[in-house]
């Protein structure tokens, strides 16, 4: 049987998108509910050219649900899993509130998909610098183990969700007008033709949150515990798409070319082979693709132990919507969902 499908955050930037990809994939649905909070409720939301009226969250909008999306607050993800674990349910959560849970999978199906497994009704989503960085280590220590990864990224205001996209435009509009920039209030400072070298909140060691995600993530995605990892994550005045420069240490010598073809045969990466031919934000919108370019050697690295390339991906989709729904689809081929619904 189909299985009802819940959205909890229906009304935000991923919760549009997952609508749109869900209806890409033809995600089977036999009932769908959206919510949102009191103030989102009483809006109408389109999914397969029919209408539906998003409804406040609780209890009683949950009963009956087999797999539930989540895509809000970390404290909506806390207050709801719990109560969608025991009625016997799964959620799929974009958030961090759970993912470095020890009962909590948190998957890449492409990497990791055995790990459903083992979920006990919540299963986690990585942050949208994860994903991209994840798969491609992923595909690349199949060639040798990896010894040290340094990631930089670039990435989207839509990261931020829908008020720091208004708050990009009308800085740009302002500009663009002559008139003074309104005071920041989703960032610390201007972003409109600037970057931002903060994402997130600042935590131990002067290293931010999203930083220390993308290291505690990873790591976990790759059961490899002590993979040193260190990420400077900056945020860039563009609207969609997370770019990402990723330098990768190895334990033997690798060969250019087998790191090339390793990553030309991963499911979910496309790699160009020519300097010029690097991918974009541009390039990434609107696909689920990771997409890699400028693929070199770190001549910083003795013995031909180090490469560094460029990536870059929807963080709505792969990012977050997209992935969330291969998680759903891989719990229907392998028949782990837990309720009796479906």
């Amino acid at each position: 049987m189909l299985p009802n499908i819940a959205i909890i955050g229906a009304t935000g930037a991923v919760g549009d998108v997952f609508l749109r990809v869900a209806e890409e994939r033809n995600f089977p649905v036999k009932d769908l509910k959206l919510l949102a909070t009191a103030r989102s409720a009483g809006k109408s939301l389109k999914f397969k050219n029919r209408n539906i009226t998003v409804e406040e969250v609780s209890k009683a909008s949950l009963a009956n649900s087999d797999i539930i999306f989540c895509s809000a607050t970390s404290e909506a993800s806390k207050e709801w899993g719990p109560f969608i674990r025991e009625m016997g349910s799964v959620m799929i959560d974009d958030g961090s509130a759970f993912r470095m849970d020890r009962t909590v999978p948190l998957v890449i199906p492409e990497v990791n998909a055995t790990d459903l497994s083992w979920h006990e009704g919540i299963i986690s989503i990585p942050n949208c610098t994860t994903t991209p960085l994840a798969l491609a280590l992923h595909s690349m220590r199949s060639i040798s183990d990896l010894t040290k990864v340094t990631a930089s990224t670039y990435q989207a205001v839509t990261g931020s969700g829908t008020a720091a996209v208004l708050e990009l435009k009308n800085q740009l509009e302002s500009l663009t007008q002559g008139n003074a920039i309104p005071t920041p209030i989703v960032y610390p400072q201007q972003i409109a033709m600037n970057v931002i070298p903060q994402v997130d909140d600042f935590d131990e060691g002067n290293y931010t949150k999203e930083e220390i995600k993308m290291k505690n993530e990873t790591r976990k995605i790759l059961h490899l515990p002590d993979l040193p990892i260190t990420a400077t994550c900056v945020r860039v005045p563009t609207i969609i798409g997370h770019a990402e420069t990723i330098h990768v240490e190895f334990q033997n010598p690798v060969d250019l070319q087998e790191i090339f073809s390793a990553l030309s045969k991963q499911e979910g990466i496309s790699i160009s082979d020519l300097p010029h031919e690097y991918p974009t934000p541009l390039t990434a919108e609107g696909n689920d693709l990771i997409h890699i370019g400028r693929l070199r050697r770190d001549e910083t690295v003795n013995n031909n132990k180090g490469i560094v390339f460029w990536c870059v991906s929807d963080n709505l989709r792969k990012g977050a919507a997209t992935n969330a729904l291969q998680i759903a689809e891989e719990l229907l081929t392998r028949g782990l969902l837990r309720s009796n619904n479906a």
